[in-house]
């Protein structure tokens, strides 16, 4: 089954684009893949792929689409465009968290009820997708999420009883966007949470998990993306 673009409803009107990733099984389990600030660029697809080799369809769905639609920045991080981080920022910095979480949830229940989905659907996401993790494992009925290295996670932890569903979150121990007192508050607000599980890295800065990025550690990388492998099969796939 070729690999494509989809289009998803959104909640609100209008509809918005999505890279869909399908695994060999003629009936599997959905994974929601959150993007970077950089949009549905080769590192999201790159990754999508990779997820739906490990079993999961694949749906990663285009977030900036209400400011500016199908945009990819910054295919390769290893060499980033001046241009397109600004512009990255800038897409960051006009980013609502709230009808984000709208469009989310709708490609969770595109993936719940497409013909090759089982019912069954998570979500996994980085940085600005990290943060999306979190308020996805609030707010949605996502059977299980994954968040690396949320920002702004510490803003709502308010929320942090509403999670009642399993929630990986990888921590970076020297991350740059997050200082230590919103740090120390996450980790407070979260660890007493028994459907919460906290993974801290020592030594990786933010984005250690981007192959090719200037932050990217090899180590910290290889073992998030491990625990994140080993929780995914154990709450979508059973195994």
């Amino acid at each position: 089954m070729p690999n494509e673009m989809v289009t998803i409803e959104a909640h609100d009107g209008g509809a918005f684009s999505a890279y869909l990733a399908k695994p060999v099984a003629d009936k599997a389990p959905g994974l929601v893949l959150m993007q970077y600030i950089c949009g549905v660029n080769a590192v999201m697809r790159r990754l999508a792929d990779e997820y739906a080799d490990q079993g999961y369809l694949v749906a990663v769905p285009d977030l900036f689409w209400r400011q500016e639609p199908d945009l990819q920045l910054i295919n390769d991080p290893s060499s980033p465009d001046p241009d397109e981080q600004k512009r990255a920022l800038e897409l960051n910095n006009g980013f609502e968290d709230g009808t984000a979480i709208e469009d989310l949830k709708s490609t969770l229940a595109y993936l719940r009820s497409h013909p090759n989905g089982n019912g069954a659907a998570g979500a996994l996401g980085y940085c600005l997708g990290g943060r999306t993790a979190y308020l996805m494992a609030a707010r949605s009925d996502s059977d299980c999420t994954v968040g690396y290295y949320g920002v702004n996670i510490d803003t709502y932890l308010d929320e942090a009883s509403a999670i009642s569903r399993p929630l990986m979150l990888h921590v970076a121990a020297n991350d740059e966007l997050c200082i230590p007192d919103a740090h120390d508050a996450i980790i407070g607000a979260l660890s007493g949470n028994a459907n919460v599980t906290l993974h801290e890295y020592e030594g990786a800065g933010h984005a250690f998990a981007l192959e090719g990025g200037h932050n990217y550690h090899p180590e910290a990388a290889a073992l998030a993306n491990q625990r994140s492998s080993d929780y995914l099969r154990q709450y979508l796939l059973g195994a």
